[in-house]
Parts: structure tokens; sequence; C-alpha cells
């Protein structure tokens, strides 16, 4: 795969990361999706292809917690997705996840995701 775009760029490391990374029931994949106005988190089982939980700040239980300045695009969005994908998560018993920052730097709003999701109480 040549590298002509930093759009194939990132899908070679995403790639890459997707060789080693792998969920399972016990121990689910948690990947991160984040676009310029929104951010997606999605938990993987992908022993038998299942998506577990998943939660996007497009939906409307979560947009109604935002105040002010928090939006999708933001750190302060991030960790409110991260906070709830883990309440999720802890409502089926599962506290233990592997993260995919599927090919974007862990950096940023990935970051913010995966931080809040640690202090709610994921381990990974």
């Amino acid at each position: 795969m040549k590298i002509k775009t930093t759009k194939d760029r990132r899908e070679r490391i995403r790639l890459r990361q997707r060789k080693r990374i792998s969920g399972t029931a016990a121990r689910p994949r948690l990947a991160v999706f984040r676009s310029v106005t929104h951010i997606y988190a999605q938990v993987i089982d992908d022993l038998a292809s299942h998506t577990v939980a998943a939660a996007s700040s497009t939906e409307a239980a979560l947009k109604s917690t935002f105040t002010g300045t928090v939006r999708g695009g933001n750190k302060a969005g991030a960790e409110a997705l991260g906070k709830i994908i883990a309440e999720r998560l802890k409502e089926k018993g599962i506290t233990r996840v592997v993260f995919d920052r599927g090919g974007n730097l862990y950096h940023g709003r990935v970051r913010a995701v995966a931080e809040a999701a640690r202090a709610a109480g994921l381990e990974f």
C-alpha cells in the first residue's frame, strides 16, 4: 500500500494495529473513531463479530448532557463519551477492555476518551 495522503497513512497504521489487537468476550476491543465534529466509541467482541456497546456524540441522550462549550468536537465532549461508554459496559459486567485508537495518535480527544473511561472504572 503506497502512502499518498494522510488518510492512507492513518489506514496503514490502523491495519498494523489490528494485526495485534483483538477483542474477546472476556476482554472486548474499545474502538474509537473521531471525525471533525463528532466522536464515536464502540466495544466489539471480534471472535463473535458482535458489538457489545456503543456510544457517540450524536446521540440525543449524550447531547442532552452537553452544556456550554461541551460538544463532540472537543476534549470535554470526548471525556463525557468515555464516561458514558464505561457506564454502559459496567451495566453489562465488563470491566476490562483492549483499547484501539483506530490509527489516530494517542493524543487530544482519543486520549480524553481513554482517560475518562479509566477514571470511570475500566481497566486497559
